[in-house]
């Protein structure tokens, strides 16, 4: 029996794609009333359009200097990504919105304890790994956390006032290498993780999407809270566990404040 994989099993679902922008208020404040009133109808019916699990965009007016507004959007896949970039891009609110920054992902639901425990399994019954029979074990395992997991695949972005981005890795230098160590450790950190996280599960939503191939960061993670005092709370808890003390790098953090899109008036009416 050749050695067991070292990478734990996942689960992908929504495409998803975060568009950070700055406004060119100059430039839209020398815009005509009329115009202005043509260009948010216009956006308003484009973003504002019915929505599905897996057909879903969100806009967030973003506090600080890192930008203006930011586009999240949630679609069944990347060619949908980008007919909704297009779509952003096509609208005559796009004059005035400069690209400040994108990321893009995908929902994924980690299993290590599944892979642990499965990975062990086949081992037993003398499965090799990789062989035709080991293949079709994993599909097999993977097609049934699928069904069952699906509402967390295709989630619905969250209702919720405040939302907060942030991209990180796993670190893999110095002293530590999150990819050199055991699987069975790695999941032991996890597990402590994600208790914390389980904690305050009534008072913030959070999506973790996969970026490793497709992004310059590991993994994204979206937050949303009606108290953005949750945050700090959660992640500066967070820092104390071994996973994140030890092995976490962090990119930068964008917090927002949602927009309806029909409001879209509101916050850009001069």
């Amino acid at each position: 029996m050749t050695s067991l994989p070292a990478v734990p099993l996942t689960l992908e679902g929504a495409s998803v794609l975060h568009q950070m922008m700055r406004f060119r208020w100059t430039a839209w404040k020398a815009l005509a009333p009329a115009q202005q009133d043509a260009a948010l109808e216009e956006a308003a019916a484009t973003l504002g359009a019915p929505q599905s699990a897996t057909q879903q965009t969100a806009v967030y007016s973003l506090i600080g200097h890192k930008g203006d507004l930011m586009f999240l959007h949630f679609r069944k896949t990347f060619e949908e990504l980008n007919q909704a970039q297009i779509a952003l891009a096509r609208l005559r609110l796009s004059e005035f919105l400069e690209p400040a920054t994108s990321y893009l992902s995908m929902v994924e639901l980690g299993l290590y304890e599944s892979t642990l425990k499965l990975y062990a399994s086949l081992a037993e019954r003398g499965i090799e790994p990789h062989s035709a029979e080991w293949n079709l074990e994993i599909e097999t395992q993977l097609a049934r956390q699928r069904q069952a997991m699906a509402q967390r695949l295709w989630p619905a972005i969250p209702d919720r006032k405040y939302i907060c981005f942030y991209p990180m890795d796993r670190r893999r230098g110095e002293s530590v290498n999150w990819y050199q160590v055991p699987m069975a450790e790695r999941q032991r950190m996890m597990h402590e993780h994600g208790m914390v996280g389980r904690r305050y599960a009534d008072d913030v939503k959070q999506i973790i999407t996969g970026s490793i191939g497709f992004d310059d960061w590991e993994w994204g993670v979206d937050l949303f809270a009606d108290d953005p005092l949750v945050f700090k709370k959660l992640i500066y808890e967070m820092r104390f566990d071994e996973v994140s003390a030890a092995y976490a790098l962090f990119g930068t953090f964008y917090v927002g404040v949602k927009v309806e899109v029909g409001n879209l008036a509101v916050l850009l009416k001069t």
